[in-house]
């Protein structure tokens, strides 16, 4: 690989920028300075450094981000705040991009990758990856719901119905609820939420597969994840483990955060 392609994957630097740190003098490889942006690094075992900092190669780049309400799930748009935005401007990658979305007025947790074949795994229905969300609710939970999301509720689309995937939930409070989703559709919670009388205040994206939006992890802060993370995400999980994590850490979000 080419040294100045390999600074251009690893950082956020353009190809013009890392050419010219090369020929600077503040790239080294194994120690010794290169001025060369095409002198040919093995971007696995060789140790390259940038001003003095070591350059550490990963094929892909993972960050699980808590996103607030107010930001929009894109990589770019010219009039509104991105989730790329949030990030520091040496972790904007090239190739990142969100892995799902979120709705502007929902929060919690959305992973940002280069890693575009997991990240299709990860959010493709076919695969039911599931994704659980805590919604506060204008209204008490009622007993019947459990039935009505598990047997598909019905969304208008356009001109037709179209049946939801069968869907868990249960209450963690008299106007909290838990759901798992396996799909993704514009607004879906609040809209089979409103399909059985009800209306979503607020929601918080807490859980996808197994992996967890950590506790401490204040909005609009981010971290970068590994492949242990990744798998996790991917792993089959179950609505009564989320309900127990998301009653011990996530029942009270809404007064411990401002939204």
């Amino acid at each position: 690989m080419r040294l100045d392609r390999f600074l251009t994957g690893q950082t956020a630097l353009s190809r013009k920028e890392a050419d010219a740190l090369i020929r600077s003098g503040a790239v080294t490889v194994n120690g010794a300075a290169v001025r060369k942006p095409d002198t040919a690094v093995h971007a696995e075992t060789d140790a390259v450094t940038l001003r003095g900092n070591p350059v550490i190669y990963s094929e892909f780049h993972w960050f699980l981000l808590h996103k607030p309400e107010g930001v929009i799930t894109a990589a770019r748009d010219p009039k509104q705040k991105t989730v790329l935005d949030l990030l520091k401007p040496e972790d904007r990658l090239p190739r990142l991009a969100p892995c799902g979305r979120l709705d502007k007025d929902t929060a919690g947790m959305l992973l940002i990758t280069d890693d575009g074949g997991t990240a299709h795994t990860m959010i493709s229905p076919k695969h039911h990856v599931a994704k659980y969300y805590l919604a506060q609710l204008r209204d008490p939970f009622k007993p019947d719901y459990p039935a009505a999301f598990r047997n598909g509720i019905l969304l208008r689309e356009g001109d037709a119905d179209l049946q939801c995937q069968p869907a868990e939930c249960a209450a963690i409070g008299s106007r909290l609820a838990v759901l798992e989703l396996h799909e993704g559709k514009y607004h879906q919670v609040r809209r089979m939420f409103a399909a059985v009388g009800n209306h979503v205040e607020k929601l918080l994206r807490f859980q996808i597969g197994t992996l967890q939006l950590p506790p401490d992890l204040p909005q609009k802060c981010y971290l970068p994840i590994f492949n242990k993370d990744v798998e996790s995400a991917l792993k089959k999980s179950d609505i009564s483990d989320a309900c127990a994590f998301c009653a011990a850490y996530y029942s009270s979000y809404w007064i411990n955060d401002s939204f």
